[in-house]
């Protein structure tokens, strides 16, 4: 008996108006449907997820003190190149990369991350260059 696997369907685009919302609960639901979680035809290792397009993503939501405390890190490769950078400073410079990084993170770390990333489409302010595909707004998770 062989294993039958779904055919990959088109994927849709969708789009989330980040503002006044929580980065970790957006990028929860983001990182879900870029990986087709949300579908029923769900195959871990095939990329049948969707496209997600954010718009204000310089509008978005820190809880608690973490615009005081959160750091991000990255490494030069040279003794004593630990860079960190605060994330009120990311917030006022490219606030695409907050919303990029949050939702990176909470993919699986193996060769497709890297594929789903792709499906991710960021932007700072209200327009977006993706009105052709005409996105649907994003679907509220059931709890």
């Amino acid at each position: 008996m062989k294993t039958s696997f779904p055919k990959p369907a088109e994927p849709e685009w969708f789009i989330v108006d980040a503002k006044d919302q929580s980065l970790g609960r957006l990028s929860a639901r983001i990182a879900m449907v870029i990986r087709g979680k949300h579908k029923a035809s769900f195959v871990p290792h095939l990329p049948a997820g969707d496209h997600v397009v954010v718009i204000n993503a310089a509008s978005i939501k820190l809880t608690g003190n973490k615009p005081n405390q959160k750091m991000y890190y990255r490494h030069t490769g040279y003794f004593g190149g630990l860079k960190e950078t605060p994330v009120e400073r990311m917030l006022n410079e490219t606030p695409e990369k907050v919303i990029e990084l949050a939702v990176k993170g909470m993919l699986p770390k193996n060769a497709m991350r890297d594929h789903l990333l792709k499906r991710l489409h960021v932007f700072a302010g209200e327009t977006h260059e993706h009105e052709a595909q005409s996105p649907k707004p994003l679907p509220t998770v059931r709890s």
